[in-house]
């Protein structure tokens, strides 16, 4: 199971990673928030990485406005592999090199559909 989440910067990309996952038809939960208001990215991070740290889920994906904050948070977890990723290469080199248990990205930085398209990048990639 994926578990998702993000913080207002990046509510957008979230909710559309969410309509992919159900077009794939992958198990999935979103873990917050439900809407624009302005929140905390820790409490969220937290709750994904705490999650794919503990086993209830095996991976996660986590978008904030630049990704950085969510990538902090998320990598003071024991067993997450949290990877920020901006481009297609960096979101296969975190699956296909690093093994990245959560996928991080910048609402801010990139449009819906190129986070969209990195997302399926590092679906599809494989561990070496």
């Amino acid at each position: 199971m994926y578990v998702v989440a993000s913080d207002h910067g990046g509510f957008e990309l979230k909710e559309a990673i969410l309509a992919l996952l159900k077009e794939r038809d992958i198990e999935h939960k979103d873990m917050g928030p439900v809407n624009l208001d302005s929140v905390d990215y820790p409490d969220f991070g937290a709750k994904v990485a705490g999650a794919v740290s503990n086993g209830d889920a095996d991976a996660g994906i986590l978008v904030c406005g630049t990704g950085i904050g969510m990538s902090i948070v998320a990598n003071k977890f024991p067993r997450v592999r949290a990877a920020l990723a901006h481009d297609s290469f960096t979101a296969q080199m975190a699956k296909e090199h690093n093994n990245a248990n959560i996928l991080v990205l910048g609402g801010r930085i990139v449009s819906v559909a190129e986070g969209v398209e990195l997302v399926k990048i590092w679906l599809d990639a494989e561990y070496e």
